[in-house]
């Protein structure tokens, strides 16, 4: 049986700037984009969390929930330097570490002789040495999968540790809600909902074939999540499937020509950064819009070497779902590592 942490930081931008700068310490804090510019939440620390601020969260409306809000601009150069660091630190512990983002990892301690071999005293030694060396708190969870790891990081947030030894899986997942599950979101939790099924207890007492009739292939996932079971292994290397660019305007633009105008400088920024890839080739191009109403939509098509004429066309039918402002527009490129076999034609999907 695999040991697993998922080592998580606690709002680990704002906690950055409250290390570098103590005024920022017990007051409510945020991390994003100008309120005046259109700009969003990042992350904020627990003092803004309790107005209902978090992240994704339009900077004015944070600002309206928490007027004496104080909210600074990222410095990504800062924290990327941080999360090296904080790997540092992990990589005393494995080298199968699978990052998820700056502050957020997948490790598998299952082979490890530090510690003498005990996950949790691994887990314990990592928050330890991270807050005296890199000067933040981070949250882990340990158990035999990932699933269960991650769920258990944030289960004693912020500045937390759970444990989930093996014997201790049935009775922990069998409470567990479903919205908990690994790719539940809001609209299948509401799904399943309807169907009076609140907990993984509730799904264990329905069979697979049931769950695959009700929901097809994923009930099958959703009917091992249920029972505690989750056999991905810890990826050491992740390979990228997208790349894009995209901008939030400070007004927004009002008609399908305007966007048009913007879609040369998104696809030259796209082009910059695809030619500082190595190793990836074009499989198709994507074009993302997001309406003055918040409502957003993505268009894409495979295609080994998208023209400008080929975003155009996607822009153009992306627009006439809704046929109204745009605040946001984004342009991408879907990609593949050469020997994963020849392209194939991808879904127009919303």
């Amino acid at each position: 049986m695999r040991k697993i942490l998922h080592s998580d930081a606690d709002c680990f931008y704002a906690a950055v700037e409250m290390r570098d700068f103590p005024q920022y310490r017990g007051i409510p804090l945020a991390v994003g984009g100008s309120a005046d510019g259109r700009g969003v939440i990042a992350t904020c620390n627990y003092e803004a969390r309790a107005y209902g601020i978090h992240s994704a969260m339009s900077s004015a409306r944070a600002l309206r929930l928490c007027p004496h809000l104080t909210l600074v601009r990222g410095r990504m150069d800062v924290y990327k330097a941080v999360s090296r660091e904080i790997f540092t630190i992990y990589r005393r512990y494995t080298d199968l570490i699978e990052p998820l983002s700056l502050d957020e990892a997948f490790m598998d301690v299952s082979h490890s002789n530090a510690c003498q071999g005990s996950a949790t005293r691994m887990a314990e030694a990592i928050r330890a040495q991270v807050q005296a060396e890199v000067g933040l708190t981070v949250s882990i969870g340990v158990a035999p999968n990932k699933f269960l790891a991650k769920i258990a990081s944030d289960w004693n947030k912020p500045d937390g540790m759970k444990v989930i030894l093996p014997q201790d899986i049935e009775t922990f997942v069998r409470d567990l809600p479903v919205s908990k599950l690994h790719g539940v979101g809001k609209r299948t939790a509401e799904k399943l909902h309807a169907q009076s099924l609140f907990t993984c207890g509730d799904i264990r007492q329905l069979s697979l074939h049931t769950m695959l009739e009700r929901f097809g292939s994923f009930g099958q996932r959703l009917h091992e999540l249920a029972h505690g079971r989750d056999e991905r292994p810890v990826k050491v290397s992740r390979e990228r499937k997208s790349i894009s660019t995209e901008q939030t305007y400070s007004e927004d633009l009002p008609d399908l020509e305007a966007c048009q105008s913007r879609l040369p400088e998104l696809i030259d920024d796209l082009t910059q950064r695809y030619a500082r890839l190595q190793g990836y080739r074009i499989q198709g191009a994507l074009v993302k819009v997001k309406f003055a109403d918040f409502t957003q939509t993505t268009i894409e098509h495979s295609h080994p070497a998208p023209e400008p004429a080929l975003f155009d066309q996607l822009l153009q039918e992306g627009w006439a779902r809704r046929a109204m402002p745009v605040r946001l527009l984004g342009v991408g490129y879907r990609l593949q590592r050469p020997g994963e076999g020849e392209p194939t034609q991808l879904k127009l999907f919303e």
